[in-house]
């Protein structure tokens, strides 16, 4: 089993990139037959920029250029993604939402043409997201903010192209708390990403 874990932060000590870190190791501790990559987009530089090419490809005048098709490679290889991002405007940041908007293309994500039913073409990809932010708990429930990016983010993207959210949580109080709970959470999620697939292929 591969997982990929997708990180949109510019600093490597981050609590963000510590997370990602934990993850992979919480997958490498499960099973060790079991295997991930982390996608760093700032560090690889990746562009978020969503130009006339990429509405060309929506529009199914062009065919993704090398560098997303790449990407999409890439998730074709994983059994797994994992999305690990700082909460930024109770939303995701500007370079993770540019490569969902220019990766998660038309014909690839899902497959939309005017007078047609929408074909969701995600549907044997589970999702993890992971979002870390500095406010309270008290402060998104009261607000509604965490409903509110469940609606963006798990119904609006991911359901939108048929995958499935198996893992949505909000690591809060990031710079108040104690970061050993965040990334022994992590710790754990890693651990059971693969868990129940591996013992069903064990039987």
């Amino acid at each position: 089993m591969h997982a990929l874990i997708v990180v949109a932060h510019h600093d490597h000590h981050s609590l963000t990139h510590g997370i990602a870190a934990r993850i992979g190791d919480g997958i490498s501790t499960a099973d060790h037959s079991s295997t991930y990559d982390i996608a760093d987009l700032y560090g690889e530089g990746f562009d978020p920029r969503f130009t006339a090419g990429d509405l060309a490809v929506h529009h199914n005048e062009a065919l993704p250029p090398p560098d997303i098709r790449a990407e999409q490679q890439r998730i074709e290889r994983a059994d797994a993604l994992v999305l690990v991002y700082p909460v930024y405007w109770w939303s995701m940041p500007a370079l993770l939402k540019g490569w969902i908007d220019r990766v998660f293309s038309n014909g690839w994500a899902f497959e939309f043409r005017p007078g047609a039913p929408l074909i969701k073409k995600l549907g044997h990809l589970p999702i993890h997201l992971l979002g870390v932010g500095g406010a309270d708990p008290g402060t998104y429930n009261r607000h509604g903010y965490a409903a509110a990016m469940k609606t963006q983010i798990d119904h609006g993207i991911f359901n939108y192209c048929g995958a499935n959210v198996i893992t949505s949580e909000l690591m809060l109080e990031s710079e108040t708390a104690n970061p050993a709970v965040h990334l022994a959470s992590a710790f754990g999620l890693g651990r059971r990403l693969f868990i129940a697939k591996t013992q069903t292929a064990h039987m």
